[in-house]
């Protein structure tokens, strides 16, 4: 059951990563993704979503990552609540946006299959 807990928790870091690159690129400016993607939502920007991207997804995410791999009792719950949030972060996402990156559906199986391997972590501590 080793495997289960490398797979899953660097697999957690990857969508960390992925979440802190694209929340960084939209900090930046999101250079050649159009503002007017975000007409009729409450952003001028993309700062603040950029934002809310890096610090309560990528986070969430990085966190849940160091449980699993500290072995912390409640990991599977740490990474049930990231996985929810990465969810909801989709949904709000395509609402605003539409279907713009191949992304989107990429981090939506990557989430699937990290809830499937979190079925599978033993409990620890």
């Amino acid at each position: 059951m080793k495997w289960i807990r490398i797979v899953l928790g660097t697999l957690l870091a990857f969508l960390a990563l992925n979440a802190f690159g694209g929340g960084i690129y939209g900090m930046l400016g999101a250079e050649g993704v159009p503002t007017e993607l975000l007409r009729g939502s409450p952003f001028a920007s993309y700062l603040i979503p950029s934002i809310v991207l890096v610090v309560v997804v990528g986070g969430s995410m990085l966190a849940a990552s160091v449980l699993v791999f500290r072995r912390w009792r409640h990991a599977q719950w740490a990474v049930a609540i990231s996985m929810g949030i990465v969810f909801v972060w989709l949904a709000v996402q395509v609402r605003i946006i539409g279907y713009t990156s191949w992304l989107q559906p990429a981090v939506a199986i990557a989430a699937i299959v990290v809830l499937l391997l979190n079925r599978w972590l033993p409990g620890d501590r």
